[in-house]
């Protein structure tokens, strides 16, 4: 789950304050509303993942992100700064890690 600690800044770069005004205004509160993502919506080019995963590891790495967030706690969350879209509250946190993670589930049939 990239999202839960923030991008790594080494695979995706941080926008610039352009972009991230942009992402902010015209982004932002479709990612973290409660409604969920439209059917067959387009990835952005810089998330589309090219080579291939383990399958199991990638099963271990999401467990621990799911874990590591419980653990957490709601309260880390917020007010903490999002990679593309400045601080969000624990509520748009949770909408977005749902969503994220629905969204994926729902795509391989999960």
């Amino acid at each position: 789950m990239c999202c839960t600690y923030g991008l790594n800044s080494a695979i995706h770069k941080k926008p610039n304050s352009l972009k991230k005004a942009l992402l902010k205004l015209f982004v932002k509160s479709a990612v973290v509303n409660e409604k969920p993502y439209p059917k067959n919506s387009r990835t952005a080019p810089q998330f589309l993942v090219a080579k291939q995963k383990n399958f199991i590891e990638e099963k271990e790495r999401l467990i621990n992100y799911l874990v590591k967030t419980q653990e957490l706690g709601e309260g880390y969350f917020d007010g903490k700064e999002s990679h593309s879209f400045g601080a969000l509250t624990k509520s748009q946190w949770n909408n977005m890690f749902y969503k994220h993670l629905n969204h994926h589930l729902t795509q391989f049939g999960v």
